[in-house]
């Protein structure tokens, strides 16, 4: 004999809440569980960088708080895809996370084809701090103002060379945004971090450079650089009287560097909270301010969703100044 319709339709009602409901008792008791065993951050760059510095003290208070080993594994190589490419194919379980830069946000726009998407490939967790570029100059450039900055690039197109600390960087294309927004001509040269671009700025063999706050601000506090401005839409509290490009004569101008931490697409939504809270924890406490504050950077910690919804708004910023540049996919 058949089953009434009426029937069939309850029992297939029924069995996907049933479903629903093993899923979301699996996913509360693999966090419940969470963490068993060590857990590794990949940093796609080498040790010592700007993106390093940040992950091993948030390792080292996480693992004090998650009670398992947390270690940094540096996984430099093609402009950090390497790393990136190895958690994006990494189990989600939450024992292999990624330690990135806002460079991550800016590949999906350079390089023709990536192994992942930036986006339908990671979960998001939090971005751990956030800081500035500054545009400086040697001190003994005539240059004292974004003004005469700008003013002086309109009337010499051509005859300032920028250094950044690589192509596809956070300091490249704040300098190219800058560019596009000031309606300057700069002449880009590429160095293999920010340490020598500024050396080289030092040197004179370029003429200014957008560096990031911790690589140039020990040489604007010696004296041997001049910083004109900040990046960021506010002013910086580590450089209060320092003002922002926005102020300076281009309105709208907002670029933030930052450290965030992801793991793998699928990642079950109660281990990303457990991380998110361990991780936004680590990042606002008293020992990692202290480290942050050697760089001259916040702490952030702000939601998944938050981070989620700056990295998206970044990649598709980043499109767009990148074809106004027209600067050539790789």
């Amino acid at each position: 004999m058949s089953r009434p319709k009426g029937c069939t339709r309850l029992t297939r009602i029924t069995t996907r809440a049933m479903f629903v409901a093993a899923l979301v008792l699996a996913s509360t008791a693999s966090a419940q569980s969470y963490p068993s065993r060590v857990i590794r951050i990949i940093v796609p760059q080498s040790a010592g960088g700007s993106t390093d510095l940040v992950a091993r003290p948030i390792a080292k208070i996480m693992a004090e708080s998650l009670g398992q080993p947390v270690i940094v594994d540096n996984r430099p190589g093609a402009g950090s895809i390497v790393g990136c490419d190895a958690v994006a194919k990494s189990p989600p379980d939450g024992y292999t996370l990624l330690m990135v830069a806002a460079s991550f946000s800016i590949s999906p726009s350079l390089v023709k084809q990536l192994p992942y998407d930036a986006v339908r490939d990671f979960s998001p967790i939090t971005q751990v701090s956030a800081f500035p570029n500054i545009l400086v100059v040697q001190s003994s450039s005539p240059l004292k103002s974004v003004g005469e900055f700008i003013a002086y690039a309109k009337a010499n197109p051509g005859k300032l060379n920028y250094g950044s600390s690589g192509i596809g960087t956070g300091t490249h294309l704040s300098t190219e945004m800058l560019k596009y927004m000031a309606g300057i001509d700069l002449v880009h040269v590429p160095y293999k971090g920010g340490a020598p671009s500024v050396a080289a700025l030092l040197a004179g063999q370029v003429q200014v450079v957008l560096a990031t706050i911790s690589t140039a601000l020990p040489h604007v506090r010696t004296g041997a650089l001049r910083a004109l401005a900040v990046t960021t839409a506010q002013r910086w509290p580590s450089v209060p009287d320092l003002p922002t490009l926005a102020e300076s004569g281009l309105p709208g101008y907002d670029y933030t560097s930052w450290v965030g931490l992801l793991a793998p697409a699928k990642t079950p939504s109660g281990i990303v909270s457990r991380l998110w809270n361990e991780t936004a924890k680590a990042a606002r406490s008293a020992e990692m301010r202290k480290v942050l504050a050697q760089e001259a950077a916040e702490p952030v910690g702000n939601s998944p969703e938050q981070f989620a919804a700056i990295v998206e708004r970044e990649i598709s910023t980043w499109k767009k100044v990148v074809d106004a540049a027209g600067i050539k996919s790789e």
